[in-house]
């Protein structure tokens, strides 16, 4: 069994850049570039996440939670109105990852890693 900040680190936080880089370009306007800035990434990183290749897999299960969709937005909302700082930002991703484990979010995916752990010990090409 994986420690809850390792489970956070591989899956959940990268799906929150995800959804907050999303946020940010689609939803109002900002280039790659100006996301990348505001959340202390690369413009590659930010490409990597429009294009689903980081933290696809778990965007629906967090984007069912109303809670976390909440604070993405907050956080979003945060950043386009400059009221947020990184700090801030920052801050509001740990209550965030706190919320998740202190109500067994964690448990689907970390079950769900196991899962896949074991088919590609079976199938591993």
């Amino acid at each position: 069994m994986k420690n809850p900040c390792e489970i956070i680190v591989r899956y959940i936080l990268p799906a929150f850049r995800s959804l907050i880089a999303k946020g940010l370009i689609e939803e109002h306007g900002f280039t790659q570039v100006a996301a990348a800035a505001k959340l202390g990434m690369t413009q590659a990183a930010i490409s990597y996440y429009l294009s689903s290749k980081r933290g696809e897999k778990y965007i629906n299960i967090l984007e069912s939670n109303l809670h976390v969709k909440t604070k993405i937005h907050e956080i979003i909302d945060g950043i386009v109105t400059t009221s947020f700082s990184s700090e801030e930002i920052r801050g509001t991703l740990c209550d965030l990852c706190i919320f998740l484990r202190d109500n067994d979010q964690l448990n689907l995916i970390q079950g769900d890693d196991a899962l896949h752990r074991k088919s590609s010990l079976m199938f591993p090409y």
